[in-house]
């Protein structure tokens, strides 16, 4: 902008004085170098125009990846506190290892104590569903020697056996077997009320029988208590609702009466 005014002094400093054509013919050079001036100046403006706009530009994508840096150190800190933490849970989870070796080769002979005493305690149990109860012991001791189940898992087994045995000390069930009926095998209904009463009626109803747990035999049941068996085993199937029932518990070789829950 300089040159140019500059230029259009000196062109009406030449104008005066002069005549009017040879004005003119002196003054067309220094139009001409004017324009030239001012096309190169006009240039010079759109390039520092475009240099201005870059380096805001600049400026800009500077400032974000500022931010984005300042964003990476918060997330690598963060990560550094969270490996941090992964390598104490490591650490512990190491000792936790090393530990659970050893409560292994302790738990181990305890689950075979455990299986061992189960079964000695089936074998003197009321004689009730003998072989689903002598099966799941087998099941138990066959597990402890497999090498493909986790000693987890069988501890599991274990404890899931005690709890089914637990749970027959407190219901009432009704299952069909077969019995040895003065030397002949009939078919019959067996009737358990938790562990004090086994007592097993024929199918016609001819006989009866109840577990004399004191004696470890089978003893023929009065024909008197053949309605509230019959009771006892519709209360136990849920065909009817629990009431109270008179049926022989063995106690120092006394019978007595107990109460059928139907729990």
């Amino acid at each position: 902008m300089k040159l140019f005014f500059l230029g259009s002094a000196i062109l009406l400093a030449a104008s005066f004085g002069l005549p009017a054509q040879a004005q003119s013919e002196s003054l067309e050079p220094v139009v001409d170098v004017a324009d030239a001036i001012n096309q190169t100046a006009k240039k010079s403006q759109l390039t520092i125009d475009s240099i201005a706009d870059n380096m805001q530009e600049r400026m800009q994508q500077y400032k974000q990846i500022n931010k984005q840096i300042d964003g990476l150190r918060v997330y690598t800190r963060q990560l550094e506190k969270q490996i941090q933490n992964q390598n104490t849970e490591k650490s512990e989870l190491s000792s936790s290892i090393d530990e659970v070796s050893v409560v292994e080769r302790q738990i181990t002979p305890l689950m075979l104590r455990m299986i061992d005493g189960l079964d000695a305690f089936v074998e003197l149990d009321v004689p009730f569903l003998p072989e689903e109860r002598e099966e799941r012991v087998a099941t138990l001791q066959d597990l402890m020697d497999r090498a493909d189940v986790d000693v987890s898992e069988k501890f599991r087994r274990v404890m899931e056996a005690y709890q089914i045995e637990a749970e027959y000390g407190r219901t009432i069930e009704a299952y069909t077997g077969e019995m040895d009926v003065e030397g002949q095998v009939q078919d019959v209904d067996f009737l358990r009320i938790g562990r004090v009463a086994l007592v097993y009626k024929t199918r016609d109803g001819a006989s009866l029988g109840v577990w004399n747990q004191n004696a470890g035999a089978w003893q023929p049941l009065s024909d008197s208590y053949r309605n509230s068996v019959t009771e006892a085993l519709r209360i136990a199937r849920k065909q009817l609702a629990p009431d109270l029932l008179m049926l022989p518990l063995f106690t120092d070789s006394i019978v007595s009466a107990t109460r059928a829950a139907g729990e």
